[in-house]
């Protein structure tokens, strides 16, 4: 039989030349489309798919591959000798390469276009030859990524291709298509607004393998779903710096979903990913420089992010402290040559990074399984003031300040604030108590007069006793323990203002 390579591809990319090699090495070439015109155009002697299956194209396209003198010729069994024979009798040849890549549907959404058009741009003949192929990969040579052509070739111009490589073309298939069906179901989900479906894919694009994990010892990689979401950090744009590790990834992520809570001017400083020094202000040069002033200390080696355009002024400041990243929507030129002086500061930036999109799912690696929650978007539930004081309207301006950045926190957390910038922050403790003493104890000024905001109710009064001996003046916790009478009782005994949020924000 005759040896035939089978050619029909959306990228284009390398293609004539890797059809002038197969031609160079005997193989007849069969293709379809504007794959067989780009060959045709460039001297290639090339057949039609219809003339192998007898049928003509139909259906707009939609039906050419689709038949059995392609799969026959795909999937007999060279060492076969039934198989081999049937073939005979029904004058089908075998087809001993495929080279095949896929309808761009990622583009097609990508590009906003219609339901119609989305649906018109799902590939069925692509994917089940390729599949086919590689099932019979023993026989069949199967490419889907222009990136493997010269390898691969270079190997079949050399006698024999290894059954490492055809097991890795196999592999590459396999996960080609099963991306590909992924990106659709995802998109139809989407569509139908289902949240937690029956079955779960997920489709993600290596961005870049990593020098470690979280620790030297771990390796690491870091992947961005396949179609991007476009105020994500993967799509950030780094003018500056050296390559971003995985912790400097987990922190940056932190520090963007706090700073899509504020709208007004706001500087976010995050460490080990929780906030060190949060403030907003008229401009983004005065709430850097809170939120620096806030905490000093535990910033140092931290990343800050901005939702204002950084410019000269405030890029001075920032290069005065040892800083991992700092990411903003934009960077002056003034900004960029000033902060390019420090040549490991990874600088990030991302037009649309302070941008919210409400609603969807998160995701939690357990052993053995995934724990997916819908987003925590919301900041009160139901606002309940619980004391005989009423907080004044700059209280309760900072208590939803306050609860801003401690749904950002680690718990057990709280947070201490007084005019939109934060005093002290106590996270990540094992009970309430330590938190509070934390973040009291950690505040550079006096809290006198500040809030206190904390991310689950107060099982004892001994978080507003700690309080109110400190000299703060008001209180936001979600309430709702048993013993939440204690903790109004108390409140009302030492003069401070206490409002139930009615919302908890753990984060573990």
């Amino acid at each position: 039989m005759k040896k035939r390579a089978l050619i029909s591809v959306s990228d284009k990319t390398g293609i004539v030349e890797v059809a002038k090699r197969l031609a160079d090495m005997g193989y007849e070439l069969i293709s379809t489309g504007g794959t067989m015109t780009a060959l045709a155009n460039a001297g290639l002697k090339v057949m039609n798919i219809s003339e192998i299956t007898g049928f003509p194209e139909c259906l707009d396209g939609r039906v050419k591959t689709l038949h059995p003198a392609v799969h026959a010729g795909l999937l007999a069994m060279r060492d076969n000798k039934d198989h081999m024979e049937q073939l005979k009798k029904l004058n089908i040849n075998t087809i001993d390469v495929v080279i095949v890549n896929l309808y761009p549907f990622k583009q097609t959404v990508m590009a906003n276009k219609s339901f119609a058009e989305a649906v018109e741009n799902i590939d069925i003949g692509g994917p089940t030859m390729l599949r086919s192929a590689a099932k019979n990969y023993k026989d069949v040579i199967v490419l889907t990524d222009p990136a493997d052509y010269d390898k691969v070739l270079a190997e079949m111009e050399s006698g024999e291709v290894s059954v490492d490589t055809r097991i890795y073309l196999m592999y590459k298939v396999y996960r080609h298509t099963a991306v590909y069906d992924s990106m659709i179901s995802g998109y139809l989900q989407s569509k139908l607004g289902l949240s937690y479906p029956d079955e779960l894919t997920f489709a993600y694009e290596k961005v870049d393998e990593l020098r470690y994990g979280e620790n030297p010892h771990q390796t690491a990689a870091f992947y961005r779903e396949a179609i991007p979401v476009y105020n994500a950090l993967s799509e950030a744009k780094q003018l500056g710096g050296k390559q971003l590790s995985f912790n400097n990834i987990n922190d940056a992520n932190g520090a963007i979903a706090l700073l899509k809570e504020f709208d007004r001017p706001a500087a976010v400083a995050i460490k080990h990913t929780n906030p060190c020094g949060v403030a907003e202000a008229d401009d983004i040069y005065t709430a850097y420089k809170k939120a620096h002033d806030s905490d000093p200390v535990s910033v140092f080696g931290g990343i800050v992010a901005l939702n204002r355009e950084v410019d000269a002024r405030t890029a001075e400041e920032l290069s005065k402290t040892f800083l991992e990243i700092v990411i903003a929507p934009e960077f002056t030129s003034e900004a960029l040559e000033i902060l390019k002086k420090k040549p490991s500061l990874r600088i990030l930036a991302h037009p649309d990074i302070a941008k919210r999109e409400n609603g969807g799912v998160e995701f939690k690696k357990v052993y053995g399984g995934l724990l997916l929650q819908s987003k925590d978007d919301s900041i009160f539930g139901e606002l309940k003031v619980v004391t005989s004081k009423q907080p004044t309207k700059e209280q309760l301006s900072d208590m939803e300040f306050a609860m801003k950045v401690v749904k950002h926190c680690k718990s057990n957390a709280i947070v201490v604030v007084k005019d939109g910038v934060t005093l002290g922050i106590g996270v990540g403790q094992t009970n309430r108590i330590w938190a509070t003493n934390q973040a009291i104890e950690h505040s550079l000024t006096s809290v006198k007069g500040a809030v206190l905001g904390s991310d689950a109710f107060f099982p004892f009064d001994d978080c507003v006793t700690a309080a109110a001996e400190a000299g703060i003046s008001a209180i936001v916790q979600p309430g709702g323990s048993k013993r939440d009478e204690d903790s109004i009782v108390k409140a009302d005994e030492c003069g401070l203002a206490m409002v139930f949020s009615g919302q908890r924000h753990f984060k573990h």
